[in-house]
């Protein structure tokens, strides 16, 4: 029989650990693949909060767009399911919490929406009237 071997959290190493709002990290999270056995798995993103501080239930939320469609995870930051934390890039930012950044996206889904939209109905409307001219002029027969 096997037993699950997950290492504790370095505490020390995550205390310091200054993940801030505006943040695009990587998280390497341990997936359970079968009975003991576990891979990594990268969940990279923008952070849009930390919460509780460095204190034993302290988390961060993690934002990232796959395929058009927004997946947010929480982390907490003492958990030994984490394998690591690596800054990809830093970024000021003006507020304490991120959440602006989901209206924001269905905002700029929306108008992708309408300028798909108008896209067809303009080639629609511009190749009707053409369409009429262009087959009688291909009817009329050719002078001899």
């Amino acid at each position: 029989m096997t037993t699950k071997v997950i290492t504790p959290a370095n505490v020390d190493f995550r205390k310091k650990l200054d993940v801030r709002p505006g943040d695009n990290v990587r998280v390497w999270q341990k997936i359970e693949e079968t009975k003991g056995k576990f891979r990594l798995q990268a969940f990279e993103g923008l952070v849009l909060a930390r919460k509780h501080g460095k204190e034993a239930g302290a988390t961060f939320t993690v934002r990232k767009v796959i395929d058009g469609i927004g997946v947010e995870r929480t982390f907490p930051i003492y958990s030994p399911m984490i394998d690591s934390v690596e800054m990809v890039r830093r970024s000021k930012v003006r507020r304490a919490k991120l959440y602006f950044v989901r209206r924001e996206a269905a905002k700029e889904i929306r108008h992708q929406m309408r300028r798909t939209m108008n896209a067809k109905y303009e080639e629609e409307v511009t190749e009707t009237p053409a369409a009429p001219a262009a087959e009688a002029a291909k009817e009329v027969p050719a002078a001899k």
